[in-house]
């Protein structure tokens, strides 16, 4: 049996849920979820017929952008789940197991919806167009169709006449697949003022030739003021540890490439790319990347049972006052020692001023997980009362909500 014919078998469920402008302005929750069905309903059958499930990859990476042009997007949470999907589905797609005539009619159409995404929700999908063309000669014809189009809005911007064609980032994927190397670079030197996501298809290609010192150096000197130092760390350090230099790209690039929202997540991100570092040394590391904050590297080191370190990272330099208060509660049993520390932490450092939006039951709290810790009743005891004699600027309202003024 065909692809095709399987494809007309098969009774994908999301194809109603994906008609046009089937979800409202406040659509965005509803849409994440139906996309998440989506790809659980594809993986589903990409376990017995990977073909199949590529047809349906084309169906759904189609009715995208009609489906969600309504919805009020400006909170990032819809890019980032269709940039996700297209991570997922544009690889089976590229790997489906199908005839050259069964892919060109998939590239056909999947070159209309790039065509019409308006909002850009499938716009990333053309950094795969060569992968998707799975074949060099493929890849090729593509190139050719797209490149005199290409040529004209380059000059046209050699010109400095504005020109923009929606279909640049497909034909330099296309070239790279075709191995066309030397032509991207040609291409790229025309245009006076490339963006990145064309400019890094030039560094691929120094990369390739193992010239990765030469590919950061040529993004470094091309790239606008408009690219961050992020997006060249994440190249940097992908080509690199590519070659086989992880101590290079460890020390020079890991930390920026993977920043994330928050310094735990950060450090899972580093962590899982190079395994071969011990969790302990691996902290110090970012500790030491990141001066004049290591309070703020206290709940990864918690979260990683590193609990000496912790404290001393509570005592380091400001830190969250609820975040040790629920350190403590949470130690109270398995770790008293520390469970104490991080509530006399707390104490100090709402003394000093620091925390945000703090009643007077998060200095109840920490005051009662001191006492509750101590091995010793005594030393939480002084310790509080230290505190409490100090200068601190918000002690007075300590001792207030404490019941402690004398």
């Amino acid at each position: 049996m065909t692809t095709a014919a399987r494809a007309e078998i098969t009774a994908w469920a999301f194809r109603t849920r994906f008609r046009r402008g089937a979800f409202g302005w406040k659509g965005t929750q509803l849409a994440t979820g139906r996309i998440n069905e989506a790809l659980t309903e594809i993986r589903a059958v990409a376990r017995h017929d990977t073909a199949c499930a590529a047809e349906g990859a084309v169906l759904l990476l189609e009715k995208l952008s009609p489906a969600l042009c309504q919805i009020d997007s400006s909170s990032g949470a819809l890019g980032n789940a269709t940039y996700a999907a297209i991570q997922e589905l544009a690889p089976l797609i590229s790997q489906a197991p199908v005839s050259t005539k069964v892919r060109q009619k998939w590239l056909d159409r999947l070159f209309d919806a790039i065509q019409e995404d308006d909002p850009p929700y499938i716009e990333s999908l053309g950094d795969y167009w060569g992968d998707l063309c799975a074949t060099k000669e493929l890849a090729s014809a593509w190139a050719d169709q797209l490149l005199p189009t290409l040529k004209n809005v380059l000059r046209e911007r050699k010109r400095g006449t504005y020109a923009f064609f929606s279909s640049t980032t497909l034909c330099y994927s296309a070239l790279f697949k075709a191995n066309r190397h030397d032509q991207i670079l040609e291409l790229l030197a025309m245009d006076p003022r490339p963006i990145w996501p064309y400019l890094v298809w030039g560094a691929k290609v120094l990369a390739t030739r193992g010239q990765i010192d030469e590919a950061i150096a040529y993004l470094r000197e091309r790239a606008g003021s408009t690219t961050s130092e992020t997006s060249i760390a994440r190249f940097a350090e992908e080509e690199l540890l590519k070659a086989g230099r992880r101590a290079e790209a460890f020390n020079q690039y890991a930390l920026l490439a993977n920043q994330a929202n928050t310094h735990i997540a950060t450090f899972r991100a580093v962590a899982k790319k190079y395994p071969e570092l011990a969790k302990d040394n691996l902290l110090n590391h970012l500790i030491a990347s990141t001066p004049g904050e290591p309070g703020k590297w206290f709940a990864t080191a918690k979260t990683l049972k590193l609990y000496e370190q912790a404290t001393r990272l509570a005592w380091a330099s400001p830190c969250d006052p609820k975040t040790l208060n629920r350190a403590a509660r949470d130690h109270l049993k398995t770790q008293p020692d520390f469970a104490m520390q991080c509530a006399l932490a707390s104490l100090h450092w709402m003394s000093m001023g620091h925390g945000f939006e703090l009643t007077g039951l998060d200095v109840l709290e920490a005051h009662r997980f001191a006492i509750e810790a101590a091995a010793v009743t005594q030393q939480a005891r002084t310790s509080i009362e230290q505190v409490l004699a100090s200068d601190g600027p918000m002690v007075a309202w300590m001792q207030r909500s404490l019941g402690t003024v004398r």
